[in-house]
């Protein structure tokens, strides 16, 4: 695989999974179970309360969105690599798109390296050096720019809490293809049940593949889909408190409860119907850095898809 390709494939954000493990919990509400549901609404609740944190709208969206009204949404998905004394920088970024008419989500995954302009900072740049530039908000604005398309959500989830949500869940069972040792940990082929930290040393590797990041995004996608699968279960909310605590302490947001309880009631059909994306580009070296150059067509064609998958002109 060539290393533009390796470059256009880039991981999944664990913070999908998030969402989706808050909406699980949130669906247990509606199962009329008393003093139990209330016990768990009101620490939903309060979780959501701490990892809320707003954000300024541009004008890339003309009239203000509403989710009660079935409108369709994006959201930004940002894996954060927090470092010590370093603000840290956005290990990947997916962008979505929701579309309650047509029951079909759109998962556009952006390269990390991709060089474009940075905005409020008046340079161009690799797209994820925004996040360490000037945070959520300017990664935001960035990535409007990038896509012409408005976002209306984020969804920020530090890297080193997907072992602690992956914990609370009690591990995960993926079917590994590729006998590797990696950071200590060997990883056998066939069927593995991983613990929070083996399954980000199992989603991280990526140089002892031949497939580079594609290999990467696969077990990445194995280890979401295994977390989605045990959060969606009535079973693993007997721990709801624990993964409530991993998604306070590694998440941030601008989706309210009130919302999120709206996306569960109005757009868990689309959610069934996922069309990923991948971003393409080719790998080039400017002054000693190595970027991903993305072509004007390639960015008119995704933004265009993703427009008329938002319904706007």
């Amino acid at each position: 695989m060539s290393r533009s390709k390796k470059h256009s494939k880039k991981k999944m954000s664990t913070a999908k999974k998030v969402l989706l493990i808050i909406v699980s919990v949130i669906l247990v509400i509606g199962l009329g179970i008393g003093g139990y549901a209330y016990s768990i609404y009101h620490n939903v609740n309060k979780t959501s309360d701490a990892i809320y944190q707003g954000i300024k709208k541009t004008d890339k969206r003309k009239e203000d969105l509403s989710v009660e009204k079935k409108e369709p949404f994006s959201i930004l998905l940002l894996g954060v690599d927090h470092r010590p004394g370093d603000k840290g920088r956005s290990d990947s970024m997916i962008v979505l798109t929701v579309n309650p008419k047509t029951s079909t989500t759109k998962m556009v995954s952006i390269p990390r390296d991709t060089r474009t302009d940075i905005v409020g900072k008046d340079k161009v740049d690799k797209i994820n050096h925004a996040y360490a530039f000037g945070g959520i908000q300017m990664s935001v604005n960035t990535v409007e720019n990038f896509l012409n398309i408005p976002i209306d959500y984020y969804l920020e989830v530090n890297m080193e809490g997907f072992k602690d949500i992956v914990e609370a869940v009690d591990g995960v069972d993926v079917n590994n293809d590729l006998d590797f040792t990696y950071e200590g940990v060997h990883f056998t082929k066939g069927q593995l049940h991983l613990n929070g930290v083996d399954a980000l040393k199992f989603s991280r590797m990526r140089k002892l593949d031949k497939r580079g990041d594609f290999g990467r995004q696969l077990r990445q996608r194995q280890v979401i889909e295994a977390v989605v699968k045990k959060g969606a279960t009535i079973s693993s909310l007997t721990n709801y408190q624990s993964v409530l605590q991993a998604i306070q302490k590694n998440v941030v947001t601008n989706i309210s409860l009130k919302d999120m309880v709206s996306i569960q009631k109005d757009y868990r059909t689309a959610a069934k119907n996922v069309t990923e994306t991948q971003i393409t580009g080719e790998s080039k070296k400017i002054d000693g850095i190595w970027y991903v150059i993305v072509s004007k067509e390639e960015q008119d064609k995704v933004s265009t898809e993703l427009r008329q998958h938002l319904e706007l002109p």
